[in-house]
């Protein structure tokens, strides 16, 4: 077993960090250790860089102790680096230097695309998130209140509140032992997953409207331009919810939804999810990103129908591997 304990009791200063454009599993894992980290050891020297999360993991302890990786930053030799949710270190974007710079390097992650890396890695693919690996490493009987609303937001966010695969009979077992901290579970499935804003909504009614289905209604793809972002005064940050609604259409096998992330480069965000036949995260990865098996990303630069028409080869192969 990884103990993770030890590193933490050997190290004086302490850096965690999970990936670009934070979701869920990444706000709820490192802030889960954040706030354990603090409570067991208030001595140490303790930095959780994250991209600035979402407004709606608020309630989350620590929330508002996150450090934006700017380039302003000095520089700061850590003893322990902890890089979290992430299955390589460019996914660290501006927090890269001090992961590189530090004395001693971890990794926890759960992505298969994740090959290990840092000085010390601790990846488990059948894992529902991080957040579930981070209730594994710590000690079950100094968890409280405020961490186990941190996990437990990691776990519903990364198995769409238990509804994918990758959710297993520990999965709930785990869950179940931290609604006995009595948070408000309720609350936070609405509040986080659930709700959107007047924006998001919008946005959301624009890609549903706009989508089209191909392969025999198979698939369904739909894209959001920087006009329509302009327009609507959306960001990357109201996307969240697009690609799972989008594969909620009756017969889809396969749901693709991308944003273009840059003008200049024509670079477009696409994010994939599927059904039982269907390994997505096989499809990311031959593109440069990765993901789980029924949810993966990636980055790609050319026109929306030049993706769209990659992507689509690559779904076809599978789904006549699966035909046999």
């Amino acid at each position: 077993m990884f103990d993770l304990i030890s590193y933490i009791e050997g190290a004086g200063s302490i850096a965690l960090a999970g990936h670009v454009r934070p979701d869920g599993d990444a706000v709820g894992s490192t802030l889960a250790l954040y706030n354990y980290i603090r409570k067991e050891w208030p001595g140490k020297d303790v930095t959780l860089f994250l991209e600035k999360p979402a407004e709606i993991y608020s309630y989350l302890k620590g929330y508002d102790e996150v450090t934006v990786p700017e380039d302003g930053l000095p520089d700061k030799v850590y003893d322990l680096f902890i890089a979290m949710d992430l299955g390589d270190m460019e996914r660290l974007g501006g927090a890269a230097r001090f992961f590189t710079a530090a004395k001693d390097t971890l990794c926890i992650d759960h992505h298969i695309s994740n090959k290990g890396f840092g000085n010390h890695s601790w990846v488990k693919p059948e894992a529902s998130s991080t957040s579930e690996l981070v209730f594994d490493l710590i000690d079950e009987e100094k968890l409280d209140k405020d961490i186990a609303e941190c996990i437990y937001t990691g776990i519903i966010h990364d198995t769409g509140i238990m509804q994918y695969t990758n959710t297993t009979r520990h999965t709930l077992e785990v869950v179940g032992k931290l609604i006995e901290f009595g948070f408000e579970f309720n609350r936070i499935i609405n509040s986080s997953y659930y709700e959107k804003t007047y924006v998001q909504n919008q946005i959301l009614g624009r890609a549903l409207l706009e989508s089209i289905i191909f392969m025999d209604g198979k698939c369904i793809a739909s894209v959001i331009d920087h006009n329509t972002m302009d327009f609507y005064g959306a960001t990357s940050k109201d996307f969240d919810g697009i690609a799972n609604q989008l594969f909620k259409t009756k017969g889809t096998e396969c749901a693709i939804f991308m944003y273009e992330s840059s003008r200049e480069q024509h670079l477009y965000k696409v994010s994939m999810r599927s059904g039982k036949r269907l390994d997505v995260a096989r499809i990311a990865q031959k593109f440069g990103g990765g993901g789980h098996r029924n949810a993966a990303g990636f980055s790609m630069n050319g026109t929306y129908h030049d993706i769209l028409n990659n992507v689509s080869e690559e779904i076809e192969k599978q789904l006549k591997e699966a035909d046999g």
